[in-house]
This record gives structure tokens, sequence and C-alpha cells, in this order.
């Protein structure tokens, strides 16, 4: 039997205190329901006592009908000297009620007497009224035992004290947090286990590590093996500082590789969308290195390796990607070589071979694109089109006349004002459009929308979440080459297109109109597999 873990994440709360990352409530809610779905027993949602969103998030989540998922609520706990009756935060937390709620408190003697200003009794007697009194209110407590490693290095006696209290006063998770993220994977072991022999008998204990060390993951891993059976961490890892305990890297190392169970087994191929879902929720773009469920985590771009994958994949790749609902990449470059080439062709026609002409024309091709200044293994989008082009499956969707843009700095604005017109025929039909914008390429995008959307509606759902551009040779000043990487995506799908010249928007404009015929075709195929 796989030993149980129980997985609570807290992106709502620990990670939403990441720079640069907001919520809505709406937000919310849709990160609630794809954690449903992969099957997270418990969501920590967010402090209710401590904005108007918090609550406002809490009581539409009452609506909410979630298959394996409890929503938990966030709080500290009582204030020194106020009864936990009187403490405006517990009532905030008993208001949404919410069937568990976490309650973090001082485990640290020096916190308690020096950030608390409180005896270490009164610090104490703070832990074990307010787990007392939320468990007479009808509540499950899981107990957060902030800077427990550090207190536990400092005064060992005093952070089991704290621990004790919070088990007479009823909790039934002791969540010990690594909460500097300074903790060494010795000491993580040492005490997480001196721990669980004592408690483990009566309450659940459990890990939140944070990652100021690098060694969030690892931490966490370390105690679940010596008797921790609750991870706390954030799905994709972000958070204050270096970020909380990466749980998409956590669930699948305990899954695949401990013997343990933290979701339902068949989830876990949902894992990868999902962190894509969770992603583009977030307005970020998923890390291109994140184990299991990055771009690249299963990516490969040297020929010998590519040749070693094909023939089979267990060479070079420790799970297969299909186990986390990723899938296999070969990177294109000029050292990739012709098996690569080959696999990509046969995405499109099985019959190709290595002896078929249209291979050594498409090595030739990129090898002298990538000489003018190309690079493919980060443009995936385009060089699937220059693959439809040589072998035949591919038709333009509009051909272009002209186009031509300009800027202007009125007297009264800061900003740059910019302007483009475009001519273009889509099967005999000319459209001709304009569009303004935050710059030249800004203002191209949307006039090539506005002539599109008529012909074609779709392109409405692009959005281009990245725009990258590099100097090639620097020797030629303004006259350089420079090499344009435009990353779209349609909310479902995400895909790259390059585009290079001594022209800043025209190298734009190749990796635009790339970035829409992608997008198109693909909503072809689509629509085509639909009716077969």
């Amino acid at each position: 039997m796989a030993k149980k873990i129980e997985i609570l994440d807290s992106t709502l709360r620990d990670g939403s205190q990441g720079e640069g990352i907001s919520y809505s409530v709406q937000d919310k809610i849709h990160i609630v329901q794809a954690l449903d779905e992969l099957g997270i027993k418990y969501i920590e949602a967010g402090n209710p006592g401590s904005n108007p969103k918090d609550m406002e998030f809490f009581q539409k989540a009452r609506e909410l009908k979630l298959s394996t998922s409890k929503i938990v609520a966030f709080g500290s706990t009582r204030r020194k000297d106020i009864a936990c009756s009187e403490d405006s935060n517990l009532q905030s937390l008993l208001s949404a009620e919410t069937e568990y709620v976490v309650i973090f408190g001082k485990t640290w003697d020096f916190q308690a007497t020096e950030i608390l200003h409180a005896t270490l009794e009164e610090n104490l007697d703070m832990i074990r009224d307010t787990c007392a009194y939320l468990k007479k209110q009808g509540r499950n407590v899981i107990f957060d035992a902030e800077h427990f490693f550090t207190g536990y290095s400092a005064n060992a006696d005093y952070a089991m004290k704290a621990l004790q209290a919070a088990v007479d006063g009823g909790a039934s998770v002791l969540s010990l947090c690594e909460t500097k993220g300074g903790c060494m994977l010795d000491d993580c072991a040492r005490i997480t286990r001196a721990v669980t022999e004592r408690f483990a008998d009566k309450v659940t204990v459990g890990i939140h590590t944070h990652n100021d060390s690098g060694l969030a993951v690892a931490n966490s891993l370390v105690a679940v093996q010596n008797g921790a059976t609750h991870v706390q961490g954030v799905l994709l890892g972000f958070g204050e500082r270096t970020g909380n305990a990466n749980l998409s890297t956590i669930i699948s190392d305990l899954q695949l590789k401990m013997d343990c169970e933290c979701i339902p087994p068949e989830n876990l191929k949902s894992l990868t969308p999902i962190c894509k879902r969770v992603a583009e929720i977030t307005n970020i773009t998923l890390e291109l290195g994140m184990p299991y469920v990055g771009q690249n985590a299963f990516a490969h771009k040297a020929g010998m390796h590519i040749d070693a994958v094909l023939k089979n994949p267990v060479a070079y790749e420790h799970i297969s990607p299909e186990d986390v609902g990723n899938e296999r990449v070969f990177l294109m470059s000029e050292v990739a070589g012709r098996s690569m080439i080959i696999e990509k062709i046969r995405k499109f026609d099985f019959s190709i071979t290595k002896s078929s002409p249209v291979v050594a024309e498409i090595v030739n091709e990129v090898k002298e694109l990538e000489h003018q200044g190309y690079q493919f293994e980060g443009a995936d989008g385009s060089f699937e089109l220059l693959v439809r082009k040589a072998i035949g499956k591919y038709q333009p969707f509009f051909n272009l006349h002209y186009y031509k843009t300009s800027n202007e700095k009125p007297l009264m604005e800061e900003n740059l004002y910019s302007l483009a017109q475009l001519k273009i025929d889509v099967e005999g039909n000319i459209q001709v459009a304009a569009g303004e914008g935050n710059g030249p390429v800004n203002a191209l995008d949307n006039a090539l929308r506005q002539a599109l959307q008529s012909f074609y509606p779709s392109v409405r759902q692009i959005h281009l979440t990245d725009y990258k551009v590099r100097v090639l040779d620097g020797k030629s000043a303004t006259a350089s080459r420079v090499r344009v990487l435009i990353e779209s995506s349609d909310g479902t799908d995400s895909w790259t297109t390059i585009g290079v010249s001594s022209d800043l928007v025209e190298a734009s404009w190749l990796a635009l109109v790339d970035s829409f015929e992608y997008k198109l075709i693909k909503d072809i195929e689509k629509k085509y597999q639909r009716f077969i």
C-alpha cells in the first residue's frame, strides 16, 4: 500500500505574497476549481480577516461544489490579553464557515518575547486557547508552528511545549514551518524525526518549507522520509522572497519515486495542464526548466541524445513525460541532427524516411537560416511552418500588399504614439486596416487583427504573452540584425515564433505573421479532427 500524504496548497495565501502576484475573487475561484480537479486535499485560500476581497471570496466559495478539496481559512492565534471570543481576527475566521482552519503561532522563544512582547507562558496560553476555542466552534484545526526549526535549534524544550499546547487545545495537524528557509537537510531530518516520534501517534505531523536556501523541495521530501504525512506548499513554488516549496515537483517525486499517494493516481496525468492553467490565471510564464511540468522538462537538443531517445526514451528520461501530462520535445538546432528533423516531419507525413530528399532540403534550409540569425529551438511555431512549407502542407491565409508605420509624440502627452496601416489579400478579398498602439509593433498587431477578424474570428483569442529582441551583431551598431521572438497564447495552447531582419519592425512583422498563421492552422486541424 502506498503511504498516504495529505497535500495543502497555499497558492492563494502564501503564494499570493510573491512579488507581482495579485488575484481577483474570480481568479481565486478558478484556481480552487483547478486544484480540486487535480485532487488536492486542502486549499488554503486566504485570511478572511485581512481584507474585504478575501472575505468576499469565502462567501462565494460556499456555493462551490468541490469533488475532493476542502477550502481552508487562515489566521493567527488570539492576541495577547484578549479573549478568543473578543478577538476580531478569530471572529472573521469563523465567519468564513470553513470546516478546516489553519492557525499559526509562535514556537520560537525569541519571536514570543521580542515580537509579540509576551511571556513564554502567555504565548503557550494563546496557542492552547485559540485551538481549543476553534475546536469548540466545530472547526478542525491545523496548527502552523511558525519558525519551528529555528525555534527548536534555539530552545528545543520550548518549541516542543508550543506543539504540546496546540495538541492540548485540540489541533489535529502540527505543521512544522521552516519559515526562514535556511534549514539544512540533516537538521530538517533530525528535528522532524524528533517531533514524529513524540506526536505522530496522536496527531498528523506536517511540513511547510521555504526556498531561501534552494532546499524547499528537498526538505519536504526529507520530512516525509522521517514521518511527516502532511505537506504544504504552492503548486508552482512562487511566494515571498525566493518562494515556497514547489508542490508540482513534490507530488511527482512522492508519487512516482517514493511510493506515496498525494492525489488520485489517475489525476497525475493532468498535472502539467493544470499547472499551465494556474500560471495563466496568475499571469506568469511557467518556468521552462521547471521539473516535470516545464516545457523543457523533457526537451532534447544534442543529436546523440535525440537519436538515443528515439530508440528508447529511458536512455535520457527519468520518467515518461506522459505520466505527468507533459510531452517530449526535440529542440531544433544545428546540433540536433537528421533524426530530430525526421521526427518533426513525421508529425505531418508518416511516409518520410531518412532517405527522403525533403529531409536534406529542410536540414540545409535550417542551417542557412541559423547562419542568418534564426534560432528554432525557441521557436516551435515558426519551425513547424517551415516544415509544412517544405513538404507541401502549408497554404497562406493572406498575402501582404504593404504595411507602413509612423510614430508621433503629441505635445500634450508623454508617451510615443504609433500608427500602422496595412493592405492584405484574403482569397481575392482586399482588406485595408489601420491600428494604433504603444509602439509600431503593437500598432501593427492591432491593424492585422482588425484586417483578419472578419475572415478568421478566432484571431481575437490570440494574445502576446512575451516579446523578446536580441541584437545579433553589435559591431554594426544601429544597422545590426535583430532577432525577435514572440510568445503567443489563445488561453489553451501557447507557441513561439521568430523573425530576423536588420529592421526591428520587419523582424517583428515576420514573427507576428507566423504567430497568426500557426494559430489558424491549428484551428483547422482541430475542426477536422472533430469530424473524423
